[in-house]
C-alpha cells in the first residue's frame, strides 16, 4: 500500500500552499478588515487553475479526481480560511452537481466560464426552516410552460453576494416530500425576481460571503432543470456526500498550519529561562496535534480514493468530515494555549483560525448529522 499522494499531485499542493502562505497570508489583516477578498487574489487563484479544479478540461478545467482536488484542499487550509472557502464552496459543492449531471448544452453554457473564475458558483439548499432538515426545504418550483416559478427563501448561502451561478434545490411536486425536489440553474444576478439579502455578519471566515437568496416569482427556463425532475434531493445528498470529504482535507491542512505556528513559537518563546518547548505539558499537546494531522490525512485520503474508485462512501466520508473537524477544533484550542496570551490577540493568524475553524463543524452537515448518518448506515 502506497500512502503517498503521486509526484504530480505533490508538486501541485506544494504549489498551492506557497501562493497560501506567500500571496494570500501576507494580505489576511486586510481581508479580515473589509470582508473581502482582493480581486487581484482571485485573478492569481484562478490563473492556477483553483476555479476549474472539478472541472473537466474540455471545458477548461483542471479535471482533478477527488484525491487531487483534497490535496488541493489541504493546501487551501494552510492559508486565510475565507479565502479557502470562496474557493472550496464553487469548486466543491457549486460545480460538481453541474458536471455531473448537466446536459452538454448547460455544461458548455456555464463551465467555461466558471472554470475561469468568471462565474463564481454556489449552492442554495438551506433554509430558514430546513438546515440539517434538509427534506423540509419549501421553497417550490412550479412548472408554468417553458419555465418553473420559483419562491421562497434560501439562507447562509456560501457565495451568494458574488455568484453568476447557483444550483438551488426546490420542491417540484409537493405530494412526494423529499422525493418531489428537483435542482435548476440560476443565474442569481440576471434573473428578474432573484434577490439577494445583505452579506451576514459571521463570527469568522471573513472573504467568504453569504448571504439570503429570496425568489419572487421568479421565472427560470425549463432548460435550467439540472438532472431529472424530482430527482434533486437524492443529487444533493450525493453532492454534500463529495464536499465532506474536502472539508475534512481543508481541516487537515488548518491543523498543520496550526501545528508548524506552534512548534516554532515553542522554539523560540522562553519562560523560566528556557525555550516553553523544553516544557513537558507543552510537548504533550504539540504530541496530541501531530497525531490529530497525521489520522485526519489519513483519513481523507482514503475516502477520497474511494470516490475515485466509484465506491459508496456515505459513511466514510461522514467519518473523515466528524473526525477532522472535531479534531480540528481542538487542535486550534490548544495552538491558542501554546501561544498563550499572543494567542488571544487580534494580529495572532491562532487567534484568527480559533474562529474561522468553528463554522466547520457546522455547514455541510453538522457533527451530530455525520454521527447520525454513521450510525444508520452501521445499523441498515
Amino acid at each position: 500500500m502506497d500512502f503517498n499522494l503521486p509526484d504530480d499531485l505533490r508538486e501541485v499542493q506544494a504549489t498551492i500552499r506557497d501562493f497560501m502562505l506567500d500571496r494570500v497570508e501576507p494580505r489576511a489583516h486586510e481581508i479580515e478588515d473589509t470582508n473581502s477578498v482582493p480581486p487581484e487574489l482571485l485573478k492569481e487563484a484562478a490563473n492556477l487553475g483553483l476555479f476549474g479544479l472539478s472541472i473537466p478540461e474540455e471545458y477548461g478545467g483542471v479535471g482533478l479526481g477527488m484525491l487531487g482536488r483534497c490535496a488541493v484542499y489541504e493546501a487551501l487550509g494552510q492559508g486565510h480560511m475565507g479565502f479557502g472557502g470562496v474557493i472550496s464552496a464553487h469548486a466543491s459543492i457549486g460545480t460538481s452537481g453541474l458536471v455531473k449531471l448537466g446536459t452538454e448544452e448547460q455544461k458548455q453554457r456555464f463551465l467555461p466560464r466558471m472554470a475561469s473564475g468568471e462565474c463564481v458558483a454556489g449552492f442554495a439548499i438551506t433554509e430558514p426552516s430546513s438546515g440539517s432538515d434538509a427534506a423540509n426545504i419549501r421553497t417550490r418550483a412550479e412548472k408554468k410552460g417553458d419555465a418553473y416559478v420559483l419562491n421562497g427563501t434560501k439562507h447562509y448561502i456560501s457565495n451568494a453576494p458574488i455568484a453568476g451561478l447557483l444550483t438551488v434545490i426546490a420542491i417540484t411536486d409537493p405530494a412526494r416530500g423529499s422525493k418531489g425536489m428537483s435542482a435548476f440553474l440560476v443565474e442569481p444576478q440576471n434573473t428578474p425576481g432573484v434577490r439577494v439579502g445583505k452579506i451576514d455578519e459571521k463570527m469568522g471566515q471573513k472573504g467568504a460571503l453569504s448571504a439570503e437568496v429570496i425568489f419572487e416569482d421568479a421565472e427560470i427556463p425549463a432548460a435550467n432543470l439540472l438532472g431529472p425532475e424530482h430527482m434533486g434531493y437524492r443529487e444533493a445528498l450525493g453532492i454534500l456526500t463529495a464536499g465532506r470529504v474536502g472539508i475534512a482535507a481543508r481541516s487537515t491542512g488548518a491543523m498543520q498550519r496550526l501545528l508548524d505556528l506552534s512548534v516554532a513559537h515553542a522554539k523560540t518563546r522562553e519562560q523560566f529561562g528556557q525555550p516553553i518547548g523544553e516544557f513537558q505539558a507543552v510537548q504533550f499537546m504539540l504530541a496530541e496535534m501531530e497525531i490529530a494531522v497525521q489520522t485526519s490525512r489519513v483519513l481523507w485520503q482514503k475516502v477520497a480514493w474511494m470516490v475515485d474508485e466509484g465506491q459508496d462512501v456515505r459513511r466514510m466520508a461522514s467519518v473523515a468530515k466528524y473526525h477532522a473537524t472535531e479534531a480540528l477544533s481542538q487542535v486550534a484550542d490548544k495552538a491558542v494555549q501554546v501561544a498563550g496570551g499572543m494567542g488571544y490577540m487580534k494580529d495572532s493568524p491562532v487567534e484568527r483560525y480559533y474562529r474561522d475553524q468553528r463554522l466547520l463543524r457546522i455547514y455541510e452537515g453538522t457533527s451530530e448529522i455525520q454521527k447520525l448518518i454513521i450510525a444508520r448506515d452501521l445499523l441498515a
